[in-house]
């Protein structure tokens, strides 16, 4: 049973109850044509997730199972979602093509649009360096930096043209993205904003999305060839792991607090946890058929799975049992 009570600004809903519970597992339905695409940790233990088919930032309170939607703007159609150091939502969003930001606090959404003369970014993820300069993807073609503090935006055209997708910061600060149309992972320059390409070891892999784990690897989920595979910066080495199954496609991929690696496989409607210690995977389904994950993110002790193509968001408790 789910109840809403829309006020002109968001929509609340009264009762959110997790449609499985288990042990491990939590899977709460979010209002229906939310299509919610990633999701991040919000500082007061709730989950941020974005609302790409309705404009909004869901905001879901796993204690309680409510939920509530912050309307971002005209046009709005949000695609990814981070917690910054301010402990404010920062949003790519690409039907605004713009840069929003959600202070929870004040509850003040703030718009900042690409510059004038940039073209439509397709906008997709961002990450924060160690100066605490967000740095974001476009599939267009394009990666760019907004300076917090002065909201000033600057874009860079990406080499080898369109494809920029996922990004990571490493813990020293420095940031990476993937490159899907391209099939490259890239290292910017944080200083000058000049970008390298790194060539995977598999052709037309289709490197969809990056993260760091604690050592300053870089994880890469490659959409094309159904695999995970590790970059070593210090050594320039790559592995490569084949995801199980008939049909693999790797969309998102996170590292936990524990550097377990976790990915969503559309191939297998499951999301994988990977140990790189065993190099072994373990599967936990969807809730339901065609739950497309997208990205997904978590906190110690919990990983987020927003599954799009159902209007649910899974939690995975890893310290449970």
């Amino acid at each position: 049973m789910r109840g809403w009570i829309w006020n002109g600004l968001m929509a609340v809903a009264l009762v959110a109850a997790p449609v499985v519970a288990a042990d491990k597992v939590q899977v709460f339905d979010l209002p229906e044509g939310a299509h919610p695409h990633d999701a991040a940790p919000a500082p007061d233990g709730k989950i941020w997730y974005t609302a790409q088919a309705q404009g909004a930032l869901g905001i879901l309170d796993p204690a309680t199972g409510k939920v509530e939607q912050v309307p971002l703007g005209d046009g709005s159609a949000p695609h990814g979602v981070i917690q910054g150091p301010d402990g404010k939502a920062w949003i790519t969003d690409g039907g605004q093509n713009a840069i929003v930001s959600f202070d929870p606090g004040s509850r003040e959404v703030s718009v900042h649009p690409l510059p004038e003369d940039a073209a439509y970014a397709n906008l997709n993820t961002a990450a924060f360096d160690a100066e605490g300069t967000l740095w974001f993807t476009g599939q267009s073609g394009i990666y760019g930096r907004l300076d917090p503090a002065s909201g000033k935006i600057e874009v860079f055209d990406a080499p080898h043209g369109r494809g920029p997708y996922g990004i990571t910061a490493t813990p020293a600060g420095d940031i990476y993205y993937a490159s899907l149309a391209g099939s490259y992972l890239g290292r910017i320059d944080t200083k000058t904003g000049e970008a390298t390409v790194i060539e995977p070891p598999t052709p037309r892999q289709g490197a969809r999305r990056v993260w760091s784990d604690s050592e300053g690897q870089i994880w890469v989920s490659e959409w094309n060839a159904g695999q995970l595979s590790r970059y070593t910066p210090s050594s320039g080495a790559w592995r490569s792991w084949p995801l199980p199954g008939a049909s693999p496609h790797a969309y998102g991929v996170y590292v936990d607090d524990q550097d377990i690696v976790w990915l969503s496989d559309f191939g297998a409607n499951a999301v994988l946890r990977f140990d790189p210690a065993t190099e072994t995977f373990e599967s936990f389904p969807g809730s339901a058929p065609d739950a497309e994950v997208r990205q997904i993110n978590g906190r110690p002790g919990e990983v987020f799975a927003p599954e799009s193509g159902i209007d649910r968001l899974m939690v995975i408790r890893t310290d449970a049992g």
